[in-house]
């Protein structure tokens, strides 16, 4: 009978003992300092990915951007497709106006020499 009631009385200290292990493990300022000891630990590699994050945003504005400058200027192109059909039809004259002016001056050129040709071919003939 001893026996049992000695492991009685065993089996109830160790569960008081455990019960109070729980109740120190759990205790509030235990729990603050295993917070502040998991917060030391991750900080340094939180502050990385909000710079890393930062980083990244500051080069997707530059590339958003860039973008939409890019965008912005082939709307302006299109747009000018006016002013490039002026210049084209602009050209075309000027290349027109040229092929006759070339053209008259060859025969102004003609001409003259023609009539060159022909007054040595007079002076020649008369003695002169």
């Amino acid at each position: 009978m001893e026996d049992q009631e000695m492991q009685l009385k065993v089996k109830r200290v160790t569960d008081k003992f455990t019960e109070s292990m729980c109740v120190l493990a759990n205790e509030p300022s235990i729990a603050l300092y295993r917070l502040q000891e998991h917060v030391r630990r991750s900080l340094p590699e939180l502050v990385q990915h909000k710079t890393d994050m930062q980083s990244w945003e500051e080069q997707s504005q530059g590339a958003i951007y860039s973008v939409e400058y890019a965008c912005s200027a082939v709307k302006s192109m299109t747009n000018s497709s006016l002013y490039f059909k002026n210049i084209d039809g602009l050209l075309r004259q000027a290349i027109s106006l040229k092929e006759q002016i070339s053209s008259s001056q060859g025969r102004r050129k003609r001409a003259l020499d023609h009539g060159m040709h022909k007054d040595g071919e007079e002076k020649h003939n008369s003695g002169i």
